[in-house]
């Protein structure tokens, strides 16, 4: 990846996303760590149908949300109070990476960010009538479909300027003296904009810039914030203190960014984490000298085939950003590595 021209320019969001809308209703982000829907074939779950009315709204606790169900039964959508998360029902879809796992997650969950933090009874509100059928319906790139625009394979994309905004992503630049073995191998510290290899500017005024060294990679928050912040439009900020936002490291983000706190750290692995819903923000305290410390975060993706828990994360020893079990199992629950580091949950 460090082989391609730094841009010099950075695009707008509007020309981000239009073109990976138009990439993806191609059909050319496809084959290489998931697979797409089968859209418009007969007896395939696209062919679900979309309903534009007669919902159903209940009220469930811990944490606080709207669930909406169509006049079938059908669960169609969650909403958080105090989240921007939508989680939507649509068409299934695949995820998988055979060079680092066989497991496979197969799931209907369509993950998308509303304009705002959700209420109780925002259902009854104008901007909802409008929106809800719309967002039922959309199959442009969701949270998750982002997300893999940057995993094991994935090909390059670029705006009409010629800036790369997806495309396999590394974690970091070697570091010296550090076995191929060690978790430390690939040094962190990769942001989002090193990643694009171009400066930006924060809502304060802070500018950072991009390290040459670190053109196409992200540490495991960065990885985050590319994927919600640049590319799905949540609010970042430049440091980790409190802020409008994601703060830039994993124990920042898993403390004070906005959004619902799932499960706070006791110091252990939650005994029961059945509230997690697709694309929650799961917390990790992994590193063998600090064992008490927030320093890994990831996106839940659901259970896999096996039934287990698996989320997806930006690690050293996979170079980049992986679903699979190199160097420790992606999985939430049993004895593996991550597993009994697993320490938190976030819903945005």
């Amino acid at each position: 990846m460090g082989t391609h021209p730094t841009p010099s320019g950075r695009p707008s969001r509007r020309q981000v996303l239009a073109c990976a809308a138009g990439l993806a209703s191609a059909g050319a982000i496809t084959g290489y760590a998931w697979h797409h829907f089968r859209s418009g074939v007969p007896g395939s779950d696209s062919d679900v149908p979309v309903p534009a009315g007669g919902y159903r709204f209940e009220r469930r606790a811990a944490p606080a949300r709207t669930v909406v169900r169509a006049a079938d039964e059908r669960v169609l959508a969650t909403f958080t109070d105090g989240a921007r998360t939508a989680l939507l029902t649509g068409p299934t879809r695949t995820w998988s990476e055979p060079r680092t796992t066989g497991a496979v997650v197969r799931s209907d969950a369509w993950v998308r960010l509303m304009g705002g933090a959700w209420s109780q009874g925002k259902e009854r509100t104008h901007w909802f009538r409008e929106w809800f059928p719309k967002a039922l319906a959309d199959r442009s790139p969701d949270a998750f479909a982002v997300a893999f625009q940057y995993g094991d394979g994935a090909p390059d994309l670029r705006t009409a300027s010629g800036l790369r905004y997806g495309g396999n992503a590394r974690f970091g630049p070697r570091v010296p003296g550090q076995s191929e073995t060690s978790f430390h191998y690939r040094d962190e510290k990769s942001d989002f904009y090193d990643y694009l290899g171009v400066p930006w500017t924060f809502p304060d005024g802070t500018r950072k810039y991009p390290e040459k060294e670190r053109y196409g990679a992200v540490d495991c928050s960065g990885f985050m914030r590319l994927v919600w912040g640049y590319r799905m439009g949540y609010p970042m900020h430049a440091t980790n203190s409190p802020g409008i936002g994601l703060p830039r490291r994993a124990y920042a983000i898993a403390t004070r960014a906005p959004g619902v706190l799932l499960l706070p750290n006791t110091g252990r692995p939650p005994a029961d984490f059945s509230q997690l819903l697709p694309g929650d923000l799961v917390f990790f305290a992994i590193d063998i000298g600090r064992p008490h410390g927030i320093d890994h975060c990831g996106i839940y993706l659901g259970p896999d085939t096996d039934g287990r828990p698996r989320f997806y994360s930006s690690r050293s020893r996979a170079n980049g950003p992986t679903m699979g079990d190199l160097a420790g199992r992606a999985t939430l629950d049993g004895p593996g590595f991550y597993a009994q580091g697993f320490r938190m949950a976030r819903r945005l």
